[in-house]
């Protein structure tokens, strides 16, 4: 597979190329299979690229000091993923970003895209707009945290992201809500007898 026309068809969804953007724009993708419980990062080594999901389920967590993993972004199709703070700032990742299934990914490295976005100025704009509607998903998602209890975050999430919960483990889904995987079992057995 070398078609690149999934991240095309997501950039035109904020920006239109032309097709000589287009092909400028190539050179810099590489497209990468990886396989079912792969790590795309690892911490203390310096996240190189971004990923945009072609195929497949991805999670990004850390473990902590007592070797609690927390769960902190899924990515499945048409999303992307990377440890952002090693890709910016080129220092020691804090995450580990694993595959979930089998699953093919468009990379583009750091420094390619930093050369890209000064050949081709509107993806500048594509970037602004890709920021800030992260930047607006993590801060819902912190006040979601703060504000909402332990089952209105589950009820949300089923309720936004369904397919996201089919695909990935239990015990991750519980990590990423903030609660034990015991605790969604109960929840879960709940909701089934209710409806």
């Amino acid at each position: 597979m070398n078609d690149f026309s999934p991240v095309f068809e997501y950039i035109a969804r904020y920006v239109e190329l032309t097709e000589e953007e287009q092909n400028l724009l190539l050179p810099f993708m590489k497209i990468t299979k990886v396989r079912k419980r792969q790590f795309i990062v690892q911490p203390g080594f310096v996240c190189k690229s971004k990923s945009y999901v072609v195929k497949g389920a991805f999670r990004g967590y850390l473990v902590d000091n007592e070797g609690k993993e927390h769960t902190l972004v899924f990515a499945i199709e048409d999303w992307w993923i990377s440890d952002y703070s090693s890709l910016i700032y080129q220092e020691p990742a804090t995450l580990f970003v694993e595959a979930l299934e089998d699953s093919v990914l468009i990379q583009i490295d750091y420094e390619d895209e930093q050369t890209f976005l000064r050949q081709i100025p509107k993806l500048e704009k594509f970037e602004r707009i890709i920021t800030q509607r992260s930047l607006a998903f993590h801060q819902k998602r912190l006040l979601s945290n703060f504000t909402k209890s332990a089952e209105e975050r589950y009820d949300e999430f089923m309720s936004k992201y369904s397919e996201i919960a089919r695909r990935v483990p239990q015990y991750a889904l519980a990590s990423y809500l903030g609660f034990s995987n015991e605790y969604l079992s109960k929840i879960r057995n709940r909701k089934s007898k209710i409806g």
